[in-house]
């Protein structure tokens, strides 16, 4: 049996996708968020870890769905991130859930 290959890094493209926004927000957020550390080979392209996209997750849902400043958000993820990221990610899900419903409801 074989097992599933986990990607580790990811390009700074693959991320703005996966988060509809440009690259040039993710290069932002980076120098405003110390935790958002992707590895930079020798020509500077970036490449992030799934930690970094939890990180980026939790900055994108405290910006643009509650709509938190930057300061609010690094304060909020100051204060609780274990709480913020859990409900970044409850949000990711119920979006994920809203769309494959809206696919169900197309097709019948």
């Amino acid at each position: 049996m074989q097992e599933e290959i986990k990607k580790v890094y990811f390009s700074i493209g693959e991320v703005a996708e996966m988060f509809e926004v440009n690259t040039s927000l993710l290069r932002y957020w980076e120098k405003e968020f110390d935790t958002i550390k992707p590895y930079k080979n020798k020509k500077g392209n970036r490449y992030f870890t799934l930690n970094d996209i939890e990180t980026i997750r939790t900055i994108h849902y405290l910006t643009k769905t509650k709509g938190y400043t930057l300061q609010g958000a690094k304060d909020a993820m100051k204060n609780n991130l274990e709480k913020e990221t859990r409900n970044a990610k409850i949000a990711d899900t119920l979006t994920k859930v809203k769309n494959i419903l809206l696919e169900i409801k197309e097709e019948l």
